[in-house]
């Protein structure tokens, strides 16, 4: 089976005013779409790998034909991204995680609002575009980590918790050069029951 678009959750305009309708559209219906067709039509000729999960696919790239390991790396990266992207965000969401993910953060971090500044740090940092993540390893610690293109945590052998988008595409229509702004409105739609359910 190939790989399918995931529905938007909610409606385009459902995380106004913070993330604008027209990003929202052109961001699922576009830039997701077009990763999942190039993903689907560089794996066409190997349909071997359609049993397998993308995450399984990005665990062991040197597993696949080298003639279609980027063309995987970056819409196999984009595809998975944006299916954690999506779920990660509600409308009427925000606030603070709590249990045991507010414990790990508060451990690891000092704080949540330390852990906001390190993780705003990270996305600023992201020369270009790329994406910061809040991940855990296979013991179940957390760290912080830029990731360029769709180059993917799960390559590295990390989950990722929590995903921030800092390609262009995902604010500029509505903040421009800001990306600082989008980075602080990005924590008013967090889903964090989701968020906590991947810890």
């Amino acid at each position: 089976m190939a790989f399918e678009l995931p529905k938007l959750p909610y409606d385009y305009n459902a995380l106004e005013p913070y993330m604008d309708t027209k990003t929202m559209e052109v961001h699922h219906d576009k830039h997701h779409a077009g990763y999942t067709s190039k993903l689907n039509a560089a794996l066409e000729n190997n349909p071997e790998f359609f049993k397998k999960s993308i995450v399984e696919i990005l665990s062991d790239l040197n597993a696949l034909p080298e003639a279609i390991r980027t063309a995987v790396r970056n819409n196999g990266g984009g595809y998975y991204h944006h299916n954690i992207w999506w779920e990660q965000f509600g409308p009427g969401k925000g606030g603070k995680p709590t249990g045991v993910l507010a414990d790990a953060i508060n451990k690891k971090f000092g704080s949540f609002e330390e852990f906001q500044a390190e993780f705003k740090k990270a996305a600023l940092g992201v020369f270009g575009s790329g994406w910061a993540w809040l991940v855990k390893d296979k013991n179940g610690d957390l760290s912080l980590v830029g990731t360029p293109n769709q180059d993917s945590p799960a390559t590295l052998g990390l989950e990722p918790i929590l995903g921030i988008d800092v390609w262009e595409h995902s604010y500029y229509l509505k903040y421009q050069n800001r990306r600082d702004e989008y980075i602080d409105n990005f924590w008013q739609v967090i889903d964090w029951e989701v968020v906590s359910s991947r810890f």
